[in-house]
């Protein structure tokens, strides 16, 4: 069993267009396998001492934690929020033929 160290890195966006654009960019450049875009969700958060509610659309990816940092890099240099949400959770466990397609599609 070869082991292989994958993650999923989630984003929001504040439009389906713009997570387009970070899906398809992130895939593009090799960073994720694969990105899955949701929404409209609805997000409630305190920002600037203000309790807002907006519409958002969340991205996850697919990737490996070598790509980790190039994925960051990426999306802080295409997201345009001041504050982007990035969270990377580790899979604990997955289909060993999916992970390897993670990890081609990655490298």
């Amino acid at each position: 069993m070869t082991v292989i160290t994958a993650i999923t890195v989630l984003t929001t966006t504040d439009s389906e267009a713009k997570a387009g654009e970070l899906a398809r960019g992130a895939v593009d450049a090799r960073l994720a396998a694969c990105a899955q875009i949701s929404g409209p969700v609805t997000s409630v958060y305190r920002w600037q001492d203000a309790i807002e509610t907006s519409a958002e659309w969340q991205i996850l990816f697919k990737t490996t934690e070598a790509r980790y940092d190039a994925l960051e890099a990426h999306l802080r240099a295409h997201h345009d929020y001041d504050t982007p949400e990035i969270i990377a959770t580790p899979v604990v466990r997955g289909s060993e033929a999916y992970l390897e397609w993670v990890a081609a599609e990655t490298s």
